[in-house]
């Protein structure tokens, strides 16, 4: 997975923003799922990574949504 910056992600529009959230939280469950087996990721700093990106893209869903109210 590539980090996505704010700056990038504040440029797509909401249903790209929703479907790069509906992504990472795939990702996210699948490496969940290595850890609740006993197993270890590829990289394990990529979990916190993940976890950042989806709250800046709740966080910019939520002020796109606020703006057009």
């Amino acid at each position: 997975m590539a980090i996505l910056r704010l700056s990038e992600l504040a440029d797509m529009d909401e249903a790209e923003l929703e479907g790069k959230l509906k992504e990472l939280k795939g990702e996210l469950m699948k490496i969940n799922g290595v850890l609740a087996s006993g197993g270890i990721p590829e990289d394990i700093g990529e979990v916190k990574e993940i976890k950042k990106t989806i709250a800046r893209i709740k966080t910019i869903l939520n002020q796109k949504k606020n703006k057009t109210k």
